[in-house]
């Protein structure tokens, strides 16, 4: 059953490969599950990629999965899973559009071998960043994607709830561009990655406008009183106010100012009108993987030990259910 529990996190949990530097091989995993429940996790997005479910063309393995999801149902933390990158098996780019008839294929078989278990599934992940999705072609290819996927799902789990791919480039321009081009009953979650630095000027109005943005188009199309899901949110927390470490949107706030910054989504974000969910990104520090102030997004650090970011998410959770 869906969970009320609005606290969410992110966490590359499927790293385990040379490529990461195994990042969370299962002990580890087990340990990040725990804390997770301690922290007041009620749901975690991770990826379900598609080279390791299906290594060879037709040959499905879910083995390394069901190891995952057992470690978060022993803990009672739902799933959203993410279904995307390119097989290591079709020759082009992970991040090229896929095949919509493979990817039919991998979509259907992993929704109903997990169907007991996971019952929300995310449809690639930022289709309108150049990064994870190509070509950009204002979502077309997404749209027809998603627009094949959702019927050939909900087949598989009548139950299940879709998520379009989170939106992170120009929000009110894409989210138009996919109810015109695939429609709202493609999705039953609008699905938006708003991120933006605490050490703005005003960055609570600045994440205000991109929520407001996006509720508009919701209700132009007629379509606003569906859920939405802020499927990644986030900034670093480093250790050192000196440092010259930046990430995307310049530079980096400290371990306190990024806790500050948890405390503020999740006391006054969590209370805007139709915001369902939110996942912080990430739960854990990515050592020297992003080569920038993006591996210190955790909220605990390499070694598990607890930023005060951790320990923020963990006194929102609290006083919410104390309510």
């Amino acid at each position: 059953m869906p969970s009320s529990n609005p606290f969410g996190v992110l966490d590359f949990l499927a790293w385990n490969h040379d490529w990461n530097g195994h990042h969370y091989p299962l002990n580890k995993v087990r340990e990040a599950a725990h804390l997770m429940k301690e922290a007041g996790v009620g749901s975690v997005r991770m990826d379900f990629l598609w080279s390791d479910i299906e290594p060879e063309l037709g040959r499905f393995d879910f083995s390394k999965y069901d190891a995952l999801v057992d470690c978060f149902s022993v803990e009672s933390l739902q799933v959203l899973g993410v279904l995307h990158y390119n097989p290591s098996w079709r020759p082009v780019l992970w991040s090229t559009a896929p095949i919509v008839e493979d990817y039919l294929r991998y979509g259907r078989a992993v929704v109903r071998h997990f169907k007991p278990f996971v019952h929300d599934w995310e449809i690639w992940n930022e289709p309108d960043h150049a990064t994870y999705w190509q070509p950009q072609d204002n979502l077309l290819a997404y749209s027809h994607l998603l627009k094949s996927v959702y019927p050939a799902l909900k087949e598989e789990d009548s139950t299940c709830r879709i998520l379009m791919g989170g939106l992170t480039g120009d929000l009110s321009t894409n989210l138009e561009h996919l109810y015109k081009q695939a429609g709202g009953a493609s999705f039953d979650i609008v699905n938006i990655h708003p991120f933006v630095s605490p050490l703005n000027q005003n960055p609570l109005g600045d994440l205000r406008r991109f929520i407001d943005d996006t509720r508009r188009i919701m209700r132009k199309h007629a379509d606003g009183e569906k859920p939405v899901w802020i499927t990644e949110i986030g900034c670093p927390g480093i250790p050192d106010s000196s440092s010259s470490r930046v990430w995307w949107l310049g530079k980096c706030p400290t371990e306190v100012e990024q806790a500050e910054w948890v405390k503020t989504i999740y006391t006054e974000i969590i209370e805007w009108k139709g915001i369902e969910k939110i996942f912080w990104a990430f739960f854990r520090d990515t050592s020297d993987h992003f080569k920038d102030g993006v591996d210190c997004f955790g909220l605990v650090r390499p070694d598990f030990s607890p930023k005060p970011a951790f320990k923020a998410y963990q006194a929102v959770t609290q006083a919410f259910f104390r309510r």
